[in-house]
């Protein structure tokens, strides 16, 4: 595939999206050192291109959900990043009012329903969320992220099933960053090759390779495709990798340097950005300006943070159950 197949346009934008990951995510990782940041974080270090690749498909009014390493799936959404970074601080202007925090990032406005805790809690909810949209006769697809331990919990089995009988508009997505928690998929299943596991249920399955936001972007394009057009749900497995450990409490120590090295050389935004000086698509003062406009971001991002209040104590009671016109749900 040559590597200048998509626009200008399209690599300045995949640069800046991915950066700002990137750069949103080491400022996480630096204010949980500093304890500004408390209880679990889970950094996408590395794994910039499986959402860059996607965003460049994906529609304003598609939906997206996902597990619990969700900063950059939020903001890559559209979500505003000092929305994001106040929830990572518990304050009350945090998309989720401050009262989700770092695994429960939430946005209906932006159609990013999640930001899930439990492992592979979010696999039957995207298909919901899909039957809702052919339900209702919209041609809008679903995108449901999971890691690859995910692919362990037997609802991942129950809803490809479900989703493939029905033919549901949802696209999932297995993020293969090759450890789950701690354990490689090799130690713990004898499917090594997990896009293998859609084809029993006939479902279309293919690997990519996550470390390329241009293989991300074509086997999204042909899934979303197939879906908006009703032919049911695709699986992707996106290989891909994370730089840092499972959580911030994770030293990562069963795996090598030489090996996180090896992916280091592949990584996505020093690809795109080699491509960009290649093909003479910006000048070194433009690129200049992208990384200060990131910065800036970011920083705009700590700043509301720091300066939002936290949520007052009577928040405690709302937001706990829906208000419903159902006659037999009471206050």
């Amino acid at each position: 595939m040559a590597k200048n197949t998509f626009s200008k346009e399209t690599y300045l934008h995949w640069y800046e999206l991915m950066l700002l990951m990137r750069k949103f995510e080491e400022r996480a990782g630096q204010l949980y050192g500093m304890q500004k940041i408390k209880g679990f974080c889970h950094l996408y270090i590395g794994q910039e291109a499986v959402v860059a690749g996607a965003m460049s498909v994906l529609k304003p009014e598609d939906n997206m959900i996902t597990a619990y390493r969700d900063h950059a799936h939020a903001i890559a959404k559209g979500t505003p990043p000092k929305q994001v970074m106040a929830e990572l601080f518990a304050k009350a202007t945090g998309c989720s009012k401050g009262k989700g925090g770092s695994m429960h990032m939430f946005s209906a406005q932006h159609r990013f329903f999640g930001g899930y805790g439990i492992v592979g809690g979010q696999i039957p909810l995207g298909a919901g969320i899909a039957f809702a949209e052919k339900y209702n006769g919209t041609k809008n697809v679903t995108v449901c992220y999971m890691g690859d331990g995910a692919v362990r919990q037997g609802t991942f089995h129950e809803t490809l099933n479900m989703a493939m009988t029905w033919k549901l508009p949802v696209i999932f997505i297995i993020e293969n960053n090759d450890y789950a928690m701690g354990t490689s998929v090799e130690r713990s299943s004898n499917v090594t090759d997990l896009y293998k596991l859609g084809e029993a249920f006939a479902m279309p399955s293919e690997p990519v390779d996550g470390m390329s936001v241009e293989a991300v972007h074509e086997a999204m394009d042909k899934a979303v495709v197939h879906a908006r057009s009703g032919n049911g749900p695709y699986l992707l497995e996106i290989k891909t990798y994370r730089y840092k450990g499972h959580s911030m409490s994770d030293p990562a120590k069963y795996r090598t340097k030489e090996e996180v090295d090896e992916y280091k050389a592949k990584d996505p935004i020093e690809a795109t950005l080699k491509v960009i000086r290649e093909n003479k698509y910006a000048t070194d003062l433009e690129i200049e300006e992208i990384e200060k406009r990131v910065k800036d971001v970011v920083d705009d991002a700590v700043k509301f943070a720091e300066e939002s209040p936290y949520p007052d104590a009577s928040e405690l009671y709302k937001d706990v159950y829906a208000q419903s016109d159902y006659p037999y749900i009471t206050d």
